[in-house]
């Protein structure tokens, strides 16, 4: 090649890469963005059927540019300086500009594929050849490596003869001419320059889409200087390509504007900074190697490519799981249940429910002392599997089968037996009965004279003077007399759930889970929890007076023993079946009344 012809072939390449204008502007932020462009086939090999001297040196001759001198020298692929392999397609026309890759002359019909390691998006190919150009060659692409191939564009000295195809129908005659003997260009534009279309919408990929192409040089002709000489004479005719150049960038859908070697990608050839990876450095919330959908927290809408013609980039938004999940997915439904506002449904953890993990799971409640937000602020319920229905997402508290008793329901009432999935059964006898077996317990009037260790008493016995009302009689304390009430000086005001009551011999103890504190005049510090009670009335039957039956919630007002600093229920403590009406009532009674005659 003379000195002559690298500047025009130089300044050819040049135009072409630049004449293309860019889809998007660099730049992500809240708005549409693409990585830079480039040559798909820099740094990738390209594959072809021969490559002239690869068996056997081989004699070749061209023509000099603007002259019929014939010019021949020698190619051999064993010596560096006299091969022409398929990478001098793609190295760099500035740095190597008297590169270049010649068929065997034995092939007349060759064949040039570029095999991409994940889909990209081109806009034009472009192929500069040292020989003349062929006189029929067709360009092909392949959108799923390699599985079906289409015909891009095909090109013929005469269509109709070639392809039966009449001129611009799939067919051009414009790149087939046998001249220039040398710099020929043959050019295929995927889209118009008229073609108004967004660059990442469906109809742009089908159109820009490749992850393959070949191109089938089918027909080589010769220089027409060759009409000048002697047949003896002729130079045997071959196909050589100084550039090829498939213009594209890295599939993004409008939501990168970097991108990155794919995982699996191969590449024979040294790397190259100006190679154009496949794998897009995904912005707007999105991921994949194609910023093809939303990423794991921002599914709250259903993914969309951004708009390429209003710049509009359609970013990912997050859902709101309360720090309780890590990642989310769409659903149609709420989408459409929202008026198209809000469709992510949070894959919840830390033992929480719901769309947006704002509840505990069934068996877990809501630690009141952690922040909503916290890994654990959703506790396990301390319930009895068999014997409970559900815990209170609330607060914890266990909600009892009929019959069961007991703060965590594992056990049954006072006049049931046999725990089970239904709850515990009513004892069939006149008394009460063995909670195990609803064996009969069968108790002699003179139980009362014997020691409180000889009592038929269970360890989790609850009182029972509500269920038999022979055994024990207790006068209970009106509420409505307000001189008897402030008369009294009562210490506290709760409402409480009775858990449990046991016999310690000397005396009694009623487990209480205290609800509300309505009043508190003592020195005992009374607050929400557990605590217990200490009835001055109890009796060898297993009574206390007033009644405190397990399992149901009671408004008690009672008194302080301040020796022992223990809170007191007797016969003049007020113990009434809660219902809320009584607060207010204390209140009222408490605060107002009881004040006003001090």
């Amino acid at each position: 090649m003379t000195n002559m012809e690298l500047p025009g072939r130089i300044m050819l390449f040049a135009a072409l890469v630049m004449s293309v204008p860019h889809p998007a502007c660099s730049g992500c932020e809240n708005r549409v963005c693409n990585p830079r462009m480039g040559n798909l086939a820099v740094g990738r090999p390209v594959q072809t059927v021969s490559q002239c001297g690869s068996t056997s040196p081989e004699r070749y001759c061209n023509y000099k540019t603007g002259s019929c001198v014939l010019d021949c020298e020698v190619c051999d692929a064993s010596v560096t300086h006299r091969a022409h392999p398929a990478a001098s397609m793609t190295d760099s026309p500035f740095k190597h500009p008297a590169t270049w890759w010649q068929s065997s002359q034995e092939t007349p019909v060759e064949t040039l594929q570029l095999d991409l390691e994940v889909e990209f998006y081109f806009t034009h190919l472009i192929i500069i050849f040292r020989s003349p150009r062929p006189a029929a060659m067709a360009i092909e692409r392949s959108q799923d490596f390699g599985r079906t191939w289409s015909a891009l564009m095909l090109y013929a000295h005469n269509c109709s003869e070639v392809f039966n195809l009449e001129d611009g129908h799939r067919c051009t005659q414009k790149y087939s001419t046998a001249s220039p003997c040398s710099n020929g260009e043959v050019i295929y534009r995927a889209l118009s320059s008229w073609d108004k279309l967004d660059p990442y919408s469906i109809d742009a990929r089908s159109h820009l889409g490749i992850t393959n192409i070949r191109m089938r040089l089918l027909q080589p002709q010769s220089c027409p200087c060759q009409r000048k000489l002697p047949d003896a004479n002729m130079p045997r005719a071959h196909y050589a390509i100084y550039d090829l150049i498939l213009k594209g960038g890295c599939l993004c859908h409008g939501h990168a504007d970097q991108c990155v070697p794919a995982g699996d990608q191969q590449i024979s050839h040294p790397p190259s900074k100006h190679m154009v990876h496949g794998k897009c450095v995904c912005r707007h919330h999105t991921a994949g190697d194609h910023c093809e959908r939303c990423d794991r927290l921002y599914n709250d809408r259903p993914w969309q490519p951004a708009n390429g013609l209003t710049g509009e980039a359609h970013q990912c938004a997050k859902c709101k799981c309360n720090g309780h999940a890590e990642s989310c997915h769409f659903d149609e439904s709420a989408w459409l249940r929202s008026g198209q506002r809000s469709g992510g449904v949070c894959d919840c953890l830390h033992n929480t429910s719901g769309r947006h993990c704002q509840h505990c799971q069934t068996g877990f409640y809501r630690d009141p002392e952690r922040p909503f937000t916290a890994p654990g602020s959703c506790r396990s319920c301390m319930c009895n599997h068999v014997g409970s229905t559900s815990c209170n997402p609330d607060n914890g508290d266990c909600v009892c089968k009929p019959g069961v008793a007991g703060p965590h329901c594992d056990q049954c009432m006072l006049g049931y037996w046999g725990i089970d999935e239904y709850g515990c059964k009513p004892c069939q006898c006149a008394g009460d009965c063995d909670p195990y077996t609803g064996d009969c317990m069968i108790r002699s009037e003179s139980d009362h004279n014997s020691t409180a260790e000889n009592h038929l008493f269970r360890t989790e016995e609850l009182f029972s003077a509500l269920s038999h009302p022979d055994k024990c009689v207790c006068k209970q304390q009106a509420l409505g007399n307000s001189k008897v009430f402030c008369n009294v000086k009562y210490a506290y005001a709760v409402k409480v759930r009775v858990l449990g009551a046991h016999d310690k011999g000397t005396h009694a103890e009623v487990d209480v889970k205290v609800l509300k504190v309505l009043w508190d005049n003592s020195r005992l510090g009374l607050s929400r929890g557990n605590r217990t009670l200490y009835p001055e009335s109890w009796t060898s039957r297993g009574c206390t007076c007033p009644v405190l039956f397990p399992g149901m919630e009671y408004l008690v007002v009672g008194h302080e023993d301040v020796r022992k600093g223990r809170a007191m229920v007797n016969m003049k403590s007020i113990v009434k079946p809660w219902r809320p009406s009584l607060s207010q009532k204390v209140h009222q009674l408490l605060k107002t009344k009881c004040s006003s005659k001090t």
